[in-house]
């Protein structure tokens, strides 16, 4: 015959025997993390905000091809791409990218759109702070996700390096901006404000 559970008498421990882990964890080493005040460093390659990347010389990496795009499985870049000129030059190659959004209320983060990138135009950054009260804020363009200028480059619209040609930058032959290079004046006009991209 199974025994009866024996009947707990109301008394003085319970209540206090309900408050034992609390009590322990008083004493115990506060795990609370100062943020932001104090930032933790993140891993070298954390999947953060993406970054559009350029060549030595400056011209941009992004050739336009939408393979980004098509491997989003969150439908969140939308690329336009456009041809070059040899007055209007963004990329070493035939195309470049005109327009470029993502749109951080729909990325996962995930890093499929940098796997598929065949020429290693995009990449992500340690950058993670990308929360917004405005759906329209989250829709980062291309002027946001393009990588500064670092010494030895200059802005593009710019010439190729004389007596180079598309392959010879992706071999790393070319390490800065010829001497004398300027910057072309840009007609195309880039994002316009026409441009509704990707949805919020």
């Amino acid at each position: 015959m199974a025994e009866e559970p024996k009947e707990i008498k109301p008394g003085f421990q319970n209540p206090v025997a309900g408050f034992g882990v609390t009590f322990k964890a008083m004493f115990k080493k506060r795990l609370t993390e100062q943020y932001p005040e104090q930032k933790k460093t993140t891993a070298p390659r954390f999947h953060g905000r993406h970054q559009l990347n350029r060549h030595p010389d400056g011209l941009e990496k992004c050739v336009g091809c939408e393979l980004c795009a098509w491997a989003c499985p969150a439908d969140a870049i939308y690329v336009e791409g456009a041809d070059n000129t040899d007055e209007e030059r963004y990329s070493p190659g035939e195309r470049y990218g005109r327009v470029y959004q993502i749109n951080y209320a729909r990325c996962i983060l995930c890093g499929l759109c940098i796997e598929a990138c065949p020429t290693r135009a995009l990449t992500m950054t340690n950058e993670f702070e990308l929360a917004d009260s405005s759906r329209a804020n989250l829709i980062y363009t291309k002027e946001q996700l393009l990588a500064g200028l670092e010494e030895g480059m200059v802005d593009t619209p710019h010439s190729i390096f004389p007596g180079t040609t598309e392959e010879d930058y992706y071999r790393g032959l070319v390490t800065e901006a010829a001497p004398g290079t300027v910057r072309q004046v840009a007609v195309s006009k880039g994002e316009k404000e026409e441009d509704q991209g990707v949805d919020a």
